[in-house]
């Protein structure tokens, strides 16, 4: 196990940037999924052409989607930052971003000359995402300026006025610059993507979001800009396909079933498990690591998800709400009536061209991994080759690397080996907290128990959500920055797959040696 890695490069800063931006879009977006699935199911079986019209029922769905869902995604952004003062803060901001923007929309529409079609609403996603945070953050900045100075008795009448005053003068802000940049932007994004379907040119965006999955850059993208485009489209049409972007399983299983039978070692032995995890569980993270391995193989991906999107474009494949988490069986309970011919042979056609692909790229190149194979245990072990002869001699970084120890940066710059430090509370930290590291902990859990260790806590987080309660956090490769910067002072395990990685069964060894050391 590990915690080594080198320099931070400009380059690996701003990719560090972007995925802690994205988490922390996630962060907002990921618990109110709920939320968004039950305004899909009101609006799949009660608007006038769902599955049972309901016109008394169908008035829901309108005020939910305008009211309720920005308000929810204001709370989760502004406790994030302050807890519940935050949130409450935040709350009071966005409503004041959605007058804004009705009003703007009214005004609009009031010029219009007769028989032109009308805006309709814009519904608060992105300004809830900025608001929230902003009332919160601003709020807890005004609280730090009189914290411990007022008098003894006015505890309370400071804190409820403080809040409620910046939560109007937030108000103010929101209702006029926010609402005003909010359906700016929202109306520059629709009619981008206008263009796009118009042109034909939506796969497109397929070159953009397949990397940005692979190297966890994805949430920024979804999160920021296709959920809430996607819900505006859904609102006025009844679906999107905005929604299939991002969440079409197709690429991921066609990688998977490409290592299954054309990979090689432990690649090809884990895959049609990650497939299984992946198609059916919705957890993409799983694929990531073996496109990383092989970096070319993003071309299949690209291609996979190309198919996707221009058989949705030509043949009506959408979603009526987002599919969370991208599971097959998400996805089809979330299609739009008479669209699942075309969503379920997206899904199919974007699986069979990743494979053909990735299975092509990986036959080319067999020679050479088996060949890599013959000459190192694995690729970890590879890589410390490639390291120690780019370095021109070994080091104790590099042996301890190879044999299993793993290292932390300490206060002075030092290092300190993992058993200097008691491990009870392990963490599995990921992007949202819920997916990948929820099945890594499970599986880790599970070998610690048959163990016979006892004590040991192993539980899943987000990376923003790291504390320092956290003795050993266990991240994969291209997240291990981000969740160092956020416990400096735990043990941090980098692993390739959350899956089935031999550096649990280092954890549970030492966890084990630590135990009978101390009973």
């Amino acid at each position: 196990m590990t915690t080594a890695s080198s320099p931070a490069t400009a380059g690996s800063k701003a990719r560090v940037g972007v995925q802690r931006f994205g988490t922390f879009l996630s962060g907002m977006i990921m618990p109110n999924i709920p939320a968004l699935i039950a305004w899909g199911i009101f609006t799949a079986f009660f608007i006038e052409v769902g599955w049972t019209p309901n016109a008394d029922l169908a008035t829901i769905v309108g005020p939910f989607i305008h009211y309720a869902l920005p308000l929810l995604i204001a709370y989760t952004g502004g406790s994030m930052v302050y807890n519940v003062r935050g949130g409450v803060v935040g709350v009071i901001a966005t409503m004041g971003a959605i007058a804004g923007s009705d009003l703007l929309v009214a005004n609009f529409n009031a010029t219009l000359p007769e028989g032109e079609s009308p805006l309709g609403q814009v519904h608060m996603f992105i300004g809830a995402m900025i608001l929230g945070p902003l009332a919160a953050v601003t709020m807890k900045w005004l609280d730090s300026l009189w914290d411990g100075k007022v008098r003894a008795g006015f505890e309370m009448l400071v804190n409820m006025f403080s809040a409620g005053i910046w939560g109007f003068v937030m108000a103010i802000v929101g209702f006029y610059p926010i609402a005003w940049l909010v359906n700016g932007l929202m109306q520059a994004l629709g009619n981008a993507v206008s263009w796009l379907v118009d042109m034909n040119l939506l796969p497109l965006t397929s070159i953009i979001i397949e990397p940005a999955k692979v190297f966890f850059l994805n949430n920024a993208i979804n999160h920021g800009v296709l959920t809430p485009l996607g819900v505006t489209e859904a609102s006025e049409t009844g679906s999107s396909i905005l929604f299939l972007l991002e969440a079409n399983p197709g690429p991921g299983v066609g990688l998977l079933l490409a290592f299954t039978f054309f990979g090689l070692g432990a690649a090809r032995a884990s895959a049609p498990g990650a497939a299984i995890i992946q198609f059916f569980g919705g957890i993409h993270e799983v694929y990531f690591p073996y496109a990383l391995m092989k970096p070319v193989l993003i071309v299949a991906l690209i291609a996979g998800g190309m198919t996707g999107v221009t058989t949705n474009m030509l043949l009506g494949g959408a979603l009526r709400a987002p599919a969370a988490p991208g599971s097959i069986i998400a996805v089809l309970l979330q299609t739009a009536t008479g669209a699942y011919f075309a969503v379920i042979l997206s899904v199919v056609l974007s699986a069979a061209v990743t494979f053909l692909i990735a299975a092509v790229i990986l036959r080319a190149s067999r020679k050479r991994d088996l060949a890599a194979m013959a000459s190192t245990d694995d690729a970890f072990g590879a890589a410390i080759t490639q390291t120690e002869a780019a370095k021109g001699k070994s080091s104790d970084a590099l042996r301890n690397l190879r044999g299993g120890a793993a290292t932390q940066a300490d206060g002075d710059g030092g290092a300190a080996t993992v058993t200097e430090r008691q491990i009870n509370n392990i963490v599995f930290a990921c992007d949202a907290g819920m997916g990948s590291s929820a099945m890594g902990a499970s599986v880790l859990r599970n070998k610690i128990k048959k163990a016979g260790v006892e004590g040991v806590t192993v539980t899943n987080k987000a990376i923003a959500a790291l504390d320092s309660s956290a003795d050993l956090v266990i991240t994969q490769n291209q997240l291990t920055d981000r969740a160092r910067h956020q416990t400096p002072d735990a043990v941090h395990v980098s692993v390739d797959n959350f899956m089935n990685s031999p550096r649990y069964d280092e954890v549970v060894e030492l966890v084990q040696n630590q135990h009978e050391k101390n009973s």
